[in-house]
């Protein structure tokens, strides 16, 4: 499969084998539910090791084909503790975002009021794959030590 959003079909394939392609992603309780002639909401959770889980909620429009993805919020936690989320509200006073508006990423400190610019959401790609290779590489990113050896 080349483009999951090449219909509504390929992006339901996608969603429903999440476990299977990402051996990291231990369960998925993702749906997609069709409203209508050209419009399906795509919604639910996948849960990682270490307690780490992915919430995505999208709208996807696929009255022509590509389908897109008209809105999306996807949030990151770990335990109970919200690690960062994106969005698509558009922030045209910004300066900071305008590289990739409306996509960007709120982060800590002041998680609400501080965003960066996202480069790799898009309305017109998956974005599921690249929110999880994000969480898989974070999550074993371990600090580098330097282990030193006394010859005697």
């Amino acid at each position: 499969m080349n483009n999951p959003l090449r219909t509504p079909e390929d992006y339901e394939l996608l969603l429903y084998t999440l476990t299977e392609i990402f051996p990291s992603v231990r369960h998925s309780t993702m749906t997609f539910v069709r409203r209508g002639v050209s419009l399906a909401r795509v919604a639910g959770e996948l849960l990682f090791d270490q307690k780490f889980r992915l919430i995505v909620r999208e709208r996807i429009l696929y009255d022509r084909l590509t389908c897109i993805i008209d809105w999306y919020g996807y949030e990151v936690w770990k335990d109970t503790e919200k690690l960062y989320w994106y969005d698509s509200q558009p922030h045209p006073d910004d300066e900071s975002l305008q590289s990739t508006q409306p996509h960007h990423k709120h982060i800590p400190p002041d998680i609400k009021h501080h965003r960066i610019p996202a480069p790799e959401i898009s309305f017109i790609r998956p974005n599921l794959v690249a929110l999880i290779r994000e969480i898989v590489f974070k999550r074993y990113q371990f600090p580098l030590k330097i282990i030193r050896s006394s010859t005697v």
